[in-house]
C-alpha cells in the first residue's frame, strides 16, 4: 500500500504515488481484497460473508441499502454497498482495517 492519505471535504482517503502516471495497460485503481490464511481473491459477498463470520462478524440488517457486519462484543461495524460492483477499495481498507492480518488489499 503505496500513496498518500489526503483528507478532503472530511473523508479519507488513499492516493496512489501522486503525480506517477501507471504503466500502459495497467488501471491503478484495480484493487482486490484477499484473505490471507487462504490467499483467496474475495470475488462475491457470499465469500466475504463466510469468512467474516468465521472470524465472529455477524450480519446486521438495520439498513436495507447496506450490507452490514458488527462484532457483538465491540462497536465495530463494516458498512458494505448492497451492490457488489459498487465495493471499492475505501470499503476494501475499512475490512483490513478491523481485521488485521487477515486481510490484504492488492493490486489485480
Amino acid at each position: 500500500m503505496s500513496g498518500v492519505w489526503v483528507f478532503k471535504n472530511g473523508v479519507v482517503r488513499l492516493v496512489e504515488k501522486p503525480g506517477t502516471k501507471p504503466p500502459s495497460g495497467l488501471n491503478p485503481r484495480c484493487k482486490v481484497l484477499v484473505h490471507l490464511p487462504t490467499d483467496e481473491v474475495i470475488t462475491s459477498y457470499a465469500d466475504l460473508e463466510r469468512k467474516l463470520v468465521s472470524l465472529g462478524w455477524e450480519r446486521y440488517y438495520d439498513d436495507p441499502e447496506l450490507l452490514q457486519f458488527h462484532k457483538r462484543s465491540t462497536v465495530e461495524l463494516i458498512s458494505l454497498p448492497k451492490d457488489f460492483n459498487k465495493f471499492k477499495y475505501t470499503h476494501m481498507y475499512a475490512i483490513v482495517v478491523k481485521n488485521r492480518n487477515i486481510f490484504e488489499v492488492r493490486n489485480a
